[in-house]
């Protein structure tokens, strides 16, 4: 297939991209930059540097490439916190990008789409791990933003027949040989400890160490990009045959913030020194999200189930490209 990936100089966008080439499909790049890095790009993707939110360049992207069978929308803007403070780049930027998007797809007869959704769509949940059927009480304006476009796909597949899956993970983390984490600023656990062990910080802060777990930090879903990488092009394929689904991601188990900073002073070799904080508003003690529908319909398994592979194939990529890649 030809698939266009918007976001995809981006960290989960550049390696998704080249499992596709790897997988034979021919892919399209199209980003803007903000977040992203043009030395990420696959150099047998096609990479057209352009704004989501620039309604012409997007119709010019569709109308120079008319061949577009499906695409995998990952550029939006995603921290958190961020969205906490400025809600209007979430509530409005991620909606219209989208909305543009979805607007030239229809009009040029695109009918496969894959939503790098968040599981941030289940701030309260009832259930954990947090599977498909958990009520929607979305965590944030960043959130509630893909909640709104995971609507928006609905409607356009009763409007228009356009089929899509919806993918909902938390943590993403590890990298490749060639492609890695290299975001400004770094907010994600795993890099930032891995700064420690580069002496880049000082020490990693951990944000309480009073929680309800069992060694009191807080317990999150890690799972590995490459895995991300294969359930989003699983989920492409198998469009046709089973129609839009939404699924959870999650790696089958929870990590502890202490599970992560020990096993990075392991693969290191660095003391990784560590202060404790103070909680951050917000924070729930534990979120995992389950698998269980896509590992069932799709037979999709993580490859990178246990910890020390995921920070052993980040701790590589960090030590290659200790200033991500600037250098």
């Amino acid at each position: 297939m030809n698939i266009l990936v918007t976001g995809g100089a981006g960290y989960i966008g550049s390696i998704t991209t080249a499992e596709l080439i790897q997988a034979g499909h021919e892919v399209i790049v199209f980003d803007n930059l903000y977040q992203g890095h043009a030395e990420a790009v696959h150099p047998q993707a096609i990479f057209v540097e352009g704004d989501l939110a620039d309604r012409d360049a997007v119709k010019r992207l569709f109308d120079e490439h008319p061949y577009i069978d499906g695409i995998m929308h990952f550029a939006s803007y995603t921290l958190v916190g961020e969205s906490m403070q400025k809600p209007l780049l979430y509530l409005r930027d991620n909606l219209t990008n989208a909305a543009n998007l979805l607007e030239q797809a229809i009009a040029h007869g695109v009918k496969r789409f894959i939503l790098s959704s968040t599981a941030n769509l289940f701030d309260d949940p009832e259930r954990m791990p947090i599977d498909e059927n958990e009520r929607i009480v979305p965590g944030s304006p960043y959130g509630e933003s893909k909640f709104f476009i995971e609507r928006m796909l609905h409607w356009f597949e009763r409007l228009y027949g356009l089929r899509y899956a919806c993918l909902r993970y938390f943590n993403a983390c590890g990298n490749t040989p060639d492609r890695g984490e290299d975001h400004d600023p770094e907010t994600h656990l795993i890099p930032l400890v891995l700064q420690v062990a580069l002496e880049q910080r000082p020490h990693i802060t951990i944000y309480g160490n009073d929680y309800p777990t069992p060694d009191g930090t807080c317990v999150r879903d890690y799972i590995h990009v490459i895995d991300l990488a294969r359930a989003h092009i699983l989920a492409m394929e198998a469009l046709d045959r089973l129609g839009s689904r939404k699924y959870n991601l999650g790696n089958g188990r929870g990590f502890s913030v202490l599970e992560v900073i020990e096993t990075a002073r392991r693969v290191t070799g660095h003391p990784i020194p560590s202060v404790i904080g103070p909680r951050r508003p917000g924070d729930p003690a534990t979120l995992i999200a389950s698998s269980e529908t896509i590992r069932r319909e799709l037979g999709w398994q993580p490859r990178f189930a246990n910890i020390e592979d995921i920070m052993r194939s980040a701790w590589e990529w960090h030590q290659s490209h200790p200033h991500g890649y600037k250098a």
